[in-house]
C-alpha cells in the first residue's frame, strides 16, 4: 500500500500476524509517544485498513472476515451485555438454536445459570461452553469444521438443523445493511443460518452497531424474518422505521443516557474510554 510511513506498514503487519495492536505496546516496540501511535492508527484506519477498537486496533474487514479471535476484541463490553440482555428473554425449559459467532457466544455463556435448556448448535465453542452443565442438553450438528472459528458447515450440518423444530433462535450476523438485510461471508454458514431461522419458532437476532458499518456478500436473511432485535445501543432512524413497521422488538443492552449525551456535547470523550455499561430498554 503506497503512501504509508515504514512504522505503518510495521503496524499492519504486526496486527495481520497477532489479530490486534495496542497503543501501549506499539510506543514501548517503536519507542515514541502514544499521541504517535494513535495517530498513526487514526490515518491507517482512516485509509481503512484497520478498525479502531478499545486502547488500539485491528486490521478492518473487506470481502473477507476478521479473524475469529481478532473478532473477539471488537466491542467486545457490548457484546457481552448483548449476550446478557438476550439471555435474559430466554426462560428455562426452552429448546433454542445458537449458531455461529462472538456475540452468539456471549448468550450461551450466560445461559449457563438457566435449567432445562436444549441447545442445539453448530458452533464448537458453544458447545464446549455448555455441555458441562447438567441442566442443559446440547446437540452439535454434524460436518465439516471450519478450523478458522469452530463452526460446523455444510449439507449434513444444515439436514440435522432441520429436524428439529424449536423454540428459539439465535442468530448472529457480520454486517447489516441500511434496508435491513442480514449479511454474512461463507455461504455454507449462511445456508446453515437459514435453516435455523426457518425451523424456530421466535428468531433472536443478536448484533452490535459495529455491524452495521461493514458490509459482507452473502445474503443471510431479511430484519422481517426476525422477531427480536438485541443490540446494544439506538438504531438507525431507517432501521428502527422498519423494525417498527415490521412489530420488532429492539432491546437496547447499552442505552445512551442523558447525562451521556450531555457530557459528549460539552466535551470531546477520550480516545481510548471504555462503554459504560446501562440498563437494557426495550422498544417497539
Amino acid at each position: 500500500m503506497t503512501g504509508l510511513t515504514h512504522r505503518q506498514t510495521e503496524i499492519l503487519n504486526i496486527a495481520r500476524a497477532s489479530g490486534r495492536v495496542t497503543v501501549e505496546d506499539l510506543a514501548r516496540r517503536f519507542e515514541v509517544s502514544a499521541q504517535t501511535i494513535r495517530k498513526d492508527l487514526n490515518d491507517l484506519c482512516e485509509r481503512r485498513s484497520m478498525t479502531r477498537i478499545h486502547g488500539g486496533a485491528i486490521i478492518a474487514s473487506g470481502v473477507e472476515n476478521l479473524a475469529y479471535e481478532a473478532r473477539r476484541f471488537v466491542a467486545a463490553e457490548e457484546k457481552k451485555a448483548i449476550g446478557a440482555a438476550a439471555a435474559a428473554l430466554i426462560p428455562n425449559g426452552s429448546s433454542l438454536f445458537i449458531n455461529i459467532g462472538t456475540t452468539t457466544e456471549e448468550v450461551a455463556s450466560a445461559l449457563t445459570s438457566h435449567e432445562d435448556l436444549l441447545v442445539i448448535t453448530n458452533n464448537l465453542n458453544v458447545a464446549m461452553l455448555l455441555y458441562r452443565h447438567p441442566r442443559i442438553e446440547v446437540v452439535v450438528a454434524g460436518g465439516t469444521v471450519r478450523r478458522a472459528d469452530g463452526a460446523v458447515v455444510g449439507s449434513t450440518a444444515t439436514q440435522l438443523i432441520g429436524q428439529f423444530k424449536v423454540d428459539y433462535a439465535i442468530i448472529g450476523a457480520s454486517a447489516i445493511d441500511e434496508e435491513g438485510a442480514l449479511l454474512d461471508f461463507d455461504y455454507r454458514e449462511v445456508q446453515a443460518a437459514q435453516a435455523i431461522i426457518a425451523n424456530a419458532r421466535s428468531v433472536m437476532l443478536v448484533a452490535d452497531q459495529t455491524k452495521l458499518r461493514r458490509s459482507a456478500p452473502v445474503r443471510i436473511a431479511h430484519l422481517s424474518q426476525i422477531q427480536t432485535f438485541v443490540t446494544d445501543s439506538a438504531l438507525p432512524s431507517g432501521l428502527a422505521n422498519i423494525c417498527h413497521t415490521r412489530g420488532i422488538e429492539v432491546i437496547e443492552a447499552m442505552p445512551k443516557r442523558a447525562t451521556d449525551i450531555e457530557e459528549a456535547a460539552s466535551s470531546e470523550p477520550a480516545q481510548d474510554a471504555a462503554p459504560e455499561a446501562a440498563p437494557v430498554v426495550r422498544l417497539r
